[in-house]
């Protein structure tokens, strides 16, 4: 493979290790295969921060020159991820990364992204198509034919499109890397672009923007683009994976193809409707035993069906037959199941926490027997602020945090200390205050700017309070501010909190508490619920600030990235999250505040249900019936709001004055020092008990228990360490 090095910035000894160890014949590797991955590097960028540390940001040597300048001064934004779904798999790929774990990853490269987002006060929010250029991207690089140097690597796949049939479409490749933090270990992360003019306009049009909901067809032919792209992908570059993980049920094409050329290799049939039933199923039964599956989801919409009669347009008839015999759905006979079908041809399937695996057994009881938990974690050298990360490296006893987060069980002992105790809670809670200061002024600046955009475009401010911002008004850091910001769908009740304005307004003016809600996040452009949800939230800030006398603001956000994700996971002082128990399968937002020490306050789903540790690192509210009795709808009526918000209703004024006073009867205090012993304690907590479990090196190295990977005795061993951290699969 034709690949300049410098223009990653590893040392070509490291390249040629971990490139050999993929294509070595014995495939004691992993193909990791998802829709979408989310890996901004103005979020992540260990080649950067190197240079930083070394103070090399800039260079004469004419080499490196343009190197640095792209690195330094370019675009930062690869928008080919919806929200956290890509961004857990960008997670992951780092920990693998860091871990040393031989991964190959593949997704699709999006022309357009996934969409921008603009917000107006009136029309809610407004999809605007994303223009990027992926050849500007520092570390994202085009893959050259090794036997043509020059010219781009094209994979040639055989494919049904309408009225087109065993038409062959073109791809080019692209790869970036997903590079650990000491850069001598790399993730290939192999992005296929079909956005080329030798593709039909028809395939063209469905690569360029994820999820586009156009209609079924271009949905459907997304989804096999990535599927029927991953094996000619994969021989091209030599790799020999003989594990793959589907990521969500996306990308399950590419088991299809596996099982046909397992029956032609066993049968010898040039024709797969020669084979019989029970040669199909065997078959299955042997791909099965190659792959590993993660579901993402118990909401219904999130499962991939297509009709018959649809899919009979773009596939062959042995492909509708492989469909007919394991994609088949109970509640449509007219639709494959994709689901289904991933459900039914893996050797392992996977939730992402506890409560979704009980969840998933009940969706699914044929396959309960293989559902196991692995609960989702984030990547803590991604989420953890600078400000922090300075304070951790403060401290002997948190050494190699970077490398072993069950480091962080140690804060427990540090906090205890007589002498480093108070230190730590003070270095702590500086940087807190720094964190919050910077989410502050970014919120300050946009509100200007937003206002004085008006006079230019006719975009009306998002937040009502751009028309009172100025020089002499801005929103202080040291008022309590709850966070959320997640993907806008109604099941994720985002305007819960706002469901009795008055009863909120009264909690708050009755003592004279200010709060500050800082919202962000996006809806599909297709979802119209969701984008009502949005402007439901912009129509409550003008009556939220007069009810509360000033009190209580609401500010969104628009057009939320990971580096907004990062600023407010850091920055706010609690973090909310109000889905309809248990449809929230996992929420990997509140994971990211917990790795800066921010107390949730959640509905019991999800993740929460394992990180809440009976109150000592936020709050619950809510109903909690069992799962046995759970209604999964997302109907309206269904949605639970009144019952669910008085509930927080009645527990806000606890957070509130521990905030404030730091105990049920204590005076109340001038908010310039709000860090306050309960608070604080909580904060500490989150650190010593949730970060150790909630990472993703402790779900790599669940996810290797899956596999079938043989790694060196040392290796092994420091998985091994990281299991021990936590088992997600337990009753």
């Amino acid at each position: 493979m034709h690949i300049l090095c410098h223009g990653f910035r590893i040392q070509q000894t490291t390249f040629d290790e971990v490139w050999s160890h993929l294509t070595h014949p014995d495939g004691n590797s992993v193909v990791y295969i998802s829709m979408e991955i989310g890996a901004d590097p103005d979020v992540y960028n260990p080649v950067r921060q190197k240079l930083l540390d070394l103070e090399r940001t800039s260079s004469m040597d004419g080499r490196l020159k343009g190197f640095i300048h792209k690195l330094f001064h370019g675009p930062e934004k690869i928008p080919t991820y919806s929200g956290g779904l890509g961004v857990l798999a960008g997670d992951t790929l780092k920990s693998f990364a860091d871990c040393k774990i031989p991964v190959v990853a593949i997704s699709l490269l999006y022309r357009q992204g996934y969409f921008a987002q603009i917000v107006d006060s009136k029309l809610g929010q407004i999809s605007q198509t994303v223009q990027w250029q992926p050849e500007e991207i520092h570390g994202l690089t085009l893959l050259h034919d090794p036997h043509h140097p020059k010219k781009p690597l094209i994979i040639e796949i055989p494919f049904d499109i309408p009225d087109h049939p065993k038409t062959v479409i073109q791809a080019q490749v692209w790869m970036k890397m997903e590079i650990n933090h000491t850069l001598d270990f790399f993730i290939p992360e192999i992005l296929l672009d079909f956005s080329i003019p030798e593709t039909p306009e028809i395939i063209r049009n469905a690569a360029g923007q994820l999820y586009n909901a156009e209609s079924s067809i271009v949905k459907a032919l997304q989804r096999r683009m990535l599927g029927t792209g991953i094996m000619p992908t994969l021989r091209a570059l030599g790799f020999t994976a003989q594990t793959f993980h589907l990521n969500e049920q996306h990308g399950v094409v590419a088991i299809l193809q596996m099982i046909a050329e397992e029956i032609q290799a066993a049968t010898g049939y040039p024709d797969l409707n020669q084979a019989t039933d029970q040669q199909i199923l065997e078959a299955t039964d042997r791909v099965a035993q190659r792959t590993v599956y993660t579901i993402h989801t118990p909401v219904k919409a999130g499962h991939d069906r297509f009709d018959k009669a649809l899919y009979a347009g773009i596939s062959r008839q042995s492909c509708q037959r492989l469909l007919g015999l394991l994609a088949c759905d109970e509640d449509n006979h007219h639709s494959y199941n994709f689901t289904t079908m991933a459900m039914t041809v893996n050797r392992a399937a996977n939730s992402v926490s506890r409560l979704h695996r009980d969840v998933t057994r009940k969706q699914f009881p044929q396959f309960a027997h293989k559902i196991s938990a692995i609960t989702n974690g984030v990547h803590h050298l991604t989420w953890i602020s600078g400000a922090r990360a300075t304070v951790f490296n403060t401290f002997s006893i948190l050494h190699n945090w970077q490398h072993d987060p069950g480091v962080f069980a140690h804060v427990k002992k540090l906090n205890q200390d007589p002498v480093l105790g108070p230190r730590f809670r003070n270095y702590f809670s500086e940087a807190w205050k720094k964190d919050t200061a910077i989410l502050y002024d970014y919120i300050n600046t946009m509100l200007v700017q937003h206002r004085d955009q008006k006079l230019e475009t006719w975009i009306d401010p998002p937040n009502f309070l751009s028309s009172l911002v100025d020089r002499h008004f801005r929103l202080d850091p040291r008022v309590f501010t709850i966070g959320f910001a997640r993907r806008f769908s109604t099941y994720k009740r985002a305007d819960l909190i706002f469901d009795n304005i008055d009863t909120l307004c009264e909690i708050i003016v009755s003592n004279n508490w200010p709060i500050n809600f800082i919202f962000a996040g996006k809806a599909h452009p297709a979802d119209e619920p969701g984008k009502s949800v949005i402007k439901l939230i912009l129509d409550s800030q003008q009556e939220l600030h007069r009810k509360s006398k000033g009190l209580a603001n609401l500010i969104f956000i628009p057009n939320y990235d990971m580096k907004i994700a990062k600023m407010m996971v850091a920055g706010v002082h609690a973090w909310l999250n109000s889905p309809k128990r248990p449809l929230e399968a996992s929420g990997t937002s509140g994971m990211k505040a917990a790795m800066n020490g921010v107390p949730n306050i959640s509905i019991m789903d999800g993740w929460w249900a394992e990180g809440y540790h009976n109150g000592q690192t936020g709050w619950k509210f809510g109903l909690e019936g069992p799962v046995a009795d759970a209604d999964l709808s997302e109907s309206p009526e269904t949605l639970l709001y009144r019952e669910d918000a008085a509930s927080l209703y009645q527990l806000l004024p606890i957070i509130l004055q521990e905030f404030y006073t730091g105990s049920k009867n204590g005076p109340q205090r001038p908010y310039d020092c709000p860090f306050l012993c309960p608070f604080l304690h909580q904060a500490i907590m989150n650190l010593a008990m949730n970060i150790p479990i909630f990472n993703t090196h402790r779900m790599a190295a669940e996810y290797l228990t899956k596999y079938t990977l043989h790694l060196p005795g040392p290796q092994e061993q420091e998985m091994s360490h990281f299991r021990k951290l936590y088992t997600s699969d337990c009753a």
